[in-house]
């Protein structure tokens, strides 16, 4: 039982957003396969009262369209409960509500005390304990990429840029103009507002190519706690654009003709005893570990692309000479490669992947891309010389749907023993009915060309 004076241990932000008020709610989430909230909300004085509470295992059994593939129990779908209990060090506001409320993410367990492996964020704590393990911390800084856009209720309409404060539609093709964010002013004060409330510090927020397409920056840290704010930030710009009547998408290429959302993530790896960063060496030169990230990232990335991009409609944003790069290339401030090493220092070298899609869940993306790097740096996997020049020009090195992904992350056996076998199957056959329904709907472009014509 959580003790009576629980709020005493509740993060510096958390009791600065409470300070002088009483506190009404607990929402005690945990994120799904897509990163969706599920929970429930409790109020305060239960919450105090309570060191757990259940939900069904079945909630990662659900695809995005809220059916149930059958293969996915493998014992029957009997919906076991799961035990949940708090991470009161996630504990944050959430400030769009009416009364005074408060997220806790929460961590699911078997009856016998094991974590589910299911949970998305059991799978990426499970990646961070390997390299602890070997004696080392791993840092990553994720980019969050996404669309403010018009109202949409109508899925057979297409999707259109949000109006700004000047009374005209969202531009495209203002990469980094002041004025293009000053458009959405009054959402991005309230991103803002919002983010200081839950105590999360934003590294900057600039406008991205497409109409209506911003991006924020993270500052980097623990893996699994960045994976926290991306988890909470996708809700809090939800909650931002609703206030001023539009939408936050954070689909991997949610308008035909603009670029589509990247969830770009940074990696570096400190050693624990030293404190050092295992890519730069006493110099400031390039380690040999340096290179085997790299290398396994180029090796084993296309058996997590299905999790970096999990949908049908990622793969769309993988398009040639269109910011997103379509190759496993690697090279030194080259954002045509799908692996780039940002200008840095020694202290903070580090590799960034470009190839995870905004719309991905943050615990599996990051736990993904994490595991790529940590088989190059145990099988000391050597990557191909650096890319000079526009890797658009390279050979494609990804598989370009869903179906061919699925299958390399099924034939994957070193990834799947490091992910756990049991999720990678719950994973493998969820999206492969998803894929199916899509596979059953009759687009209009298929209408459009070949009812009269074939």
């Amino acid at each position: 039982m959580a003790p009576k004076d629980w709020t005493e241990n509740l993060p510096d932000a958390a009791r600065a957003y409470l300070e002088g008020r009483r506190l009404d709610e607990v929402e005690c989430i945990i994120g799904d396969l897509p990163g969706i909230a599920r929970g429930k909300a409790v109020p305060a004085g239960k919450f105090a009262r309570q060191a757990y509470f259940h939900l069904p295992e079945s909630i990662f059994f659900q695809t995005i369209t809220g059916d149930w593939p059958d293969e996915a129990a493998e014992d029957g779908f009997v919906e076991r409960d799961m035990i949940l209990k708090p991470d009161i060090e996630t504990a944050t506001a959430a400030p769009w509500t009416a009364d005074w409320t408060l997220q806790v993410i929460h961590d699911a367990y078997d009856r016998t005390g094991a974590p589910i492996p299911l949970a998305p964020r059991n799978v990426l704590k499970r990646v961070v304990d390997l390299y602890r393990k070997q004696g080392w911390e791993p840092v990553v800084a994720p980019e969050m990429e996404f669309y403010l856009v018009a109202r949409n209720l109508d899925p057979a309409k297409s999707i259109e840029p949000m109006m700004g404060r000047s009374g005209r539609p969202a531009a495209a093709r203002q990469a980094y103009s002041m004025t293009a964010v000053d458009e959405f002013g009054p959402v991005i004060d309230d991103i803002y507002d919002f983010a200081e409330a839950q105590g999360f510090e934003i590294d900057g927020i600039t406008q991205e190519g497409g109409a209506g397409q911003l991006e924020i920056n993270l500052r980097h840290g623990d893996p699994v706690k960045l994976a926290d704010e991306v988890f909470f930030f996708k809700r809090l710009i939800r909650e931002a654009a609703l206030r001023h009547d539009c939408f936050a998408t954070f689909m991997a290429k949610p308008i035909a003709d603009e670029p589509g959302s990247a969830m770009h993530i940074h990696h570096s790896i400190v050693d624990i005893e030293t404190g050092h960063n295992i890519f730069a060496g006493p110099q400031g030169g390039d380690t040999d570990a340096f290179f085997h990230f790299i290398g396994g990232l180029q090796k084993h990335l296309p058996s997590v692309i299905a999790l970096l991009a999990p949908y049908v409609n990622s793969y769309r944003r993988y398009v040639r000479d269109f910011a997103a790069p379509i190759n496993l290339e690697w090279g030194r401030d080259n954002r045509t490669t799908g692996i780039r090493i940002p200008i840095s220092g020694p202290d903070s070298r580090r590799v960034e992947n470009r190839l995870a899609g905004m719309d991905a869940n943050p615990y599996l993306a990051i736990a993904a891309s994490l595991a790529a790097g940590y088989l190059g740096l145990m099988e000391e996997i050597r990557p191909s010389a650096q890319f000079r020049g526009d890797a658009y020009d390279s050979d494609e090195g990804i598989p370009r749907d869903l179906g061919a992904a699925l299958d390399i992350l099924e034939e994957s056996t070193a990834m799947r023993a490091l992910l756990d076998d049991d999720f990678v199957r719950v994973y493998l056959a969820i999206k492969r009915s998803e894929h199916a329904e899509f596979l059953s709907v009759i687009s209009p472009w298929e209408r459009e060309h070949l009812l009269l014509n074939v």
